[in-house]
């Protein structure tokens, strides 16, 4: 994670509270997808997940702010890409994981935060 300019390794439940607020959202989520294809600019990002340009601002922001993501400079744009490449096979992993859901039963907060 970045802290004022100088990069510092965060803790092991510190990255895990990191990568879970960011993949509590979905469009987080799809960013985070898109990225792990290939690195890319905002405005392809908004057309490509049919977002607001504003809306894939805040989300970049938080994953920026996650560790998840970093800014390249490329002329005048500037280009997004995963902060660790193998941040893409987590996702993979994450993504292919088998998950224990009894059908019954859902998140206490489905109904307020959408989850589940």
């Amino acid at each position: 994670m970045y802290c004022r300019g100088v990069l510092t390794v965060a803790s092991d439940i510190e990255v895990l509270a990191r990568f879970g607020r960011a993949l509590a959202d979905p469009i987080r989520c799809r960013i985070l997808l898109a990225l792990r294809d290939a690195p890319a600019y905002p405005a392809d990002l908004a057309d490509a997940l049919g977002v607001s340009r504003t809306r894939l601002s805040n989300h970049l922001a938080c994953l920026r702010d996650c560790g998840l993501a970093v800014t390249v400079p490329d002329g005048r744009r500037t280009r997004y890409e995963l902060a660790d490449e193998r941040l893409g096979h987590a996702l993979d992993d994450l993504r292919t994981a088998v998950v224990a859901v009894e059908t019954d039963r859902t998140c206490v907060d489905a109904d307020e935060k959408g989850c589940c």
